[in-house]
């Protein structure tokens, strides 16, 4: 009791202290006060997030992912609502005794495997690294064996599928709708634990930030690292596992289906797994560098990241997979390469814009980018402790063209995830419509946090380097 009255006593002190700190004090992370259009956005997202995914889901089960079938079925009087819902499967025990296992895997894996890839894999980056600095001066550490983990869990996926045969390689589509219960029940029950761990036992009182609204708590998140014990972060686990490793096993057991019901897998689905198997595979392989992006970096922990990354990030971000289940497109041989090779530049563009960063990070400035040294700005911030840090804005390489040039790789390859299904459904274009949504508003909210925290130093950087995404344009 008397440790909780401690942090509690830090955690008034830290809302006085940011409640008065002015905007060149150099704060940053999520907004403190919300206004109305804020809160508006906020509830609309906690009413209707789940209601698209349920919608998209719903229209490929039962209108071969036609976005409209549902509609049209209720306007004509063809169907009623409860017809669409009472066709939807429940859930079942099979589908909870399914994703049990796999959070239990992933959790194990994710606490206890070694690091070894780092031993084995010239240039892969593992173990014990240091996270960027919170906005109460915290630096913490986290144990990185994500590549392991996803290694492990597909090699034995493919021992199972080829050897052993313990359960069908199209177990994850054939359960797909009751697993989105399963997957809501974690969403759900993991925000709200953090919302009343915030409240409780806060790791970090001084990381907390609370703005009175339930709503907008709730959703963005009060801590900013919650953990249990010393390594098991809440942020990098569900950021990272079980969402992201299932995205592969998902393509592939739609690939599985799809060979199930036509005798065959299209170009079009294996473009599909290539593509975005390149973009999961990399996400681990400097999974040490995503320490230091956004989610990590500046995100809370709420409802926005722990239910999205159980729920929106794998029933949403596969849609092309799922699409291609029940309408298998071929692709002339011009067209898959064309797709393979727009897909490739994209990876190309993302991966080296945040190389290049992370070089400029790791030496201090004191590399070659482009055969030259790097330019940049020196600026300066001050953490809520009081401390004032020094940072570089780098304005060369890619970054000199753009300031989010990796965002417009990012967006290159998931054009190319969607130009896979052809053009006869709107479904599967509803990743790369949402990405740009996301990622522009990222842009926004990383500016913003950015003015915040480096205030005129942040004005002389987006002097020298003008344009977001698109240079000339955008």
């Amino acid at each position: 009791m008397g440790e909780r009255r401690k942090q509690n006593a830090a955690r008034g002190e830290y809302k006085k202290l940011v409640n008065g700190a002015k905007e060149d004090d150099g704060q940053w992370g999520r907004a403190w006060e919300v206004d109305w259009f804020s809160l508006g956005g906020v509830i609309f997202l906690l009413m209707f997030a789940p209601l698209i995914v349920y919608y998209f889901v719903m229209s490929c089960d039962q209108y071969q992912c036609a976005l409209t079938g549902p509609i049209l079925d209720i306007y004509s009087g063809r169907a009623q609502l409860s017809d669409i819902r009472n066709k939807t499967p429940l859930l079942t025990w099979r589908a909870g005794n399914i994703y049990l296992a796999w959070v239990s895997f992933q959790i194990f894996l994710y606490m206890f495997v070694p690091d070894i890839c780092h031993k084995f894999l010239p240039g892969y980056v593992g173990g014990v690294q240091e996270g960027a600095r919170t906005p109460a001066g915290t630096i913490n550490k986290y144990e990185i064996n994500g590549l392991q983990a996803w290694i492990i869990t597909h090699i034995l996926w493919f021992a199972n599928a080829y050897f052993f045969h313990w359960f069908s390689p199209t177990i994850i589509v054939d359960n797909w709708i009751p697993l989105l219960w399963c997957t809501n029940i974690l969403g759900y029950a993991v925000s709200t634990f953090a919302l009343i761990k915030a409240y409780l036992f806060p790791t970090n009182a001084k990381d907390c930030k609370f703005t009175g609204n339930i709503f907008y708590d709730y959703m963005m998140g009060i801590e900013f690292n919650p953990r249990i014990g010393k390594w098991f972060d809440f942020k990098l686990f569900f950021n990272g596992r079980p969402g992201i490793i299932a995205w592969t096993l998902i393509n592939l057991s739609y690939a599985a289906k799809q060979k199930e019901l036509y005798g065959q897998v299209t170009n079009s689905m294996v473009l599909v797994n290539v593509l975005q198997a390149i973009y999961v595979v990399d996400f681990f392989w400097n999974e040490a560098w995503y320490l230091k992006t956004i989610d990590i970096c500046h995100d809370h922990f709420g409802w926005y990241l722990g239910w999205g990354d159980c729920v929106w990030l794998p029933y949403l971000y596969t849609l092309q997979g799922l699409y291609l289940v029940y309408n298998p497109v071929h692709l002339s041989t011009a067209a898959a390469v064309g797709i393979l090779i727009l897909g490739l530049i994209g990876y190309y563009i993302f991966r080296m814009t945040n190389h290049q960063k992370d070089l400029f990070r790791r030496t201090s400035g004191n590399c070659e980018i482009w055969g030259k040294k790097p330019k940049y700005i020196e600026c300066s911030y001050t953490s809520v402790d009081g401390k004032r840090h020094s940072s570089k804005l780098m304005t060369s390489g890619f970054w000199g063209v753009a300031r989010h040039l990796n965002y417009t790789g990012d967006l290159m390859g998931s054009l190319s995830y969607c130009l896979a299904c052809g053009f006869q459904h709107l479904l599967p274009y509803f990743y790369i419509i949402y990405m740009t949504i996301l990622l522009v508003h990222r842009c926004i909210r990383d500016e913003h946090r950015c003015s915040s925290k480096y205030g005129k130093d942040w004005k002389f950087y987006m002097d020298a380097v003008p344009y977001r995404l698109l240079p000339g344009v955008f």
